[in-house]
């Protein structure tokens, strides 16, 4: 049986997840769940399921830089879109991430404009940026695909947390800084630096969410945020949060497997 005539190698490479940058520019509503388990399985369940993007933790997740690319592996295996929050800003463990593929970089615990450029720095080449250049790794079909090298720079995501006082204090110069395109609070630790810990009713932490909100609005870019639940979600959407993080693997298997056993307990 005859086919198409082909010479070379075969270079079509991981698929591409660079359209998650555009969406996030064009107004586009983005809900996520973070991985905590380190699992190429609970990854795969989770992209099945028909989230937008995934966030493998690596500040509080199980998982490492190891386990990351084969969660990475099984999330591009079903077209979803793989980022990553790093444990610090350190310049090399944003380029490792981004060389084994992934789609944008989380930054916890910045607390100014100056920390956040230095950061964001880090996700794009010279002289953007100061990202390491090589086109051996998997990103680059370990050498076959240099010429992605000339479109890297305007694929990645930025996405910055801002979870404290002098976050918050800063969250309008943070979100003009080039390179940032999300404005992602942390709920837990913003209510907790805040005073009102783990009370996301509290007026000084709704009057938070307003500030955050109105400082991604006048940047033209995302606030994003951390919900516990889809009710919980859908209501940072109505005010206004378009990326949107709804639990963890871990928390939803906890809570799925925690509703089948309080159905059954009648029975024992």
């Amino acid at each position: 049986m005859s086919g198409p005539q082909t010479s070379g190698p075969q270079v079509s490479g991981p698929p591409s997840m660079s359209g998650l940058r555009a969406r996030l520019a064009a107004g586009d509503t983005l809900f996520g769940t973070f991985l905590g388990l380190g699992s190429a399985l609970a990854t795969e369940a989770c992209a099945v399921a028909g989230f937008d993007w995934l966030l493998v933790d690596l500040e509080h997740g199980g998982g490492d830089e190891q386990a990351l690319l084969h969660q990475q592996l099984a999330g591009e295996a079903r077209r979803t879109p793989m980022l990553a929050r790093v444990e610090s800003a350190e310049r090399i463990r944003t380029g490792r991430l981004l060389d084994a593929g992934v789609a944008g970089v989380m930054f916890p615990r910045l607390e100014s404009a100056a920390e956040v450029r230095a950061a964001v720095r880090h996700l794009r080449y010279p002289p953007e940026g100061d990202r390491g250049v090589a086109t051996y790794n998997r990103v680059y079909d370990f050498g076959l695909r240099p010429d992605r090298l000339a479109t890297a720079n305007d694929h990645v995501v930025g996405i910055v947390q801002i979870e404290s006082r002098g976050a918050l204090t800063a969250a309008a110069e943070i979100a003009g800084v080039p390179g940032v395109d999300v404005l992602f609070v942390g709920p837990r630790d913003l209510s907790t630096d805040l005073g009102c810990a783990g009370r996301f009713d509290a007026p000084e932490f709704t009057a938070a969410l307003d500030q955050v909100l109105a400082a991604a609005k006048d940047a033209g870019i995302a606030a994003g945020i951390l919900a516990g639940d889809a009710r919980q979600a859908a209501a940072h959407t109505a005010l206004g949060f378009r990326f949107v993080g709804v639990g963890s693997d871990a928390s939803l298997l906890a809570r799925a497997a925690s509703d089948v056993v309080r159905e059954l307990r009648p029975f024992h």
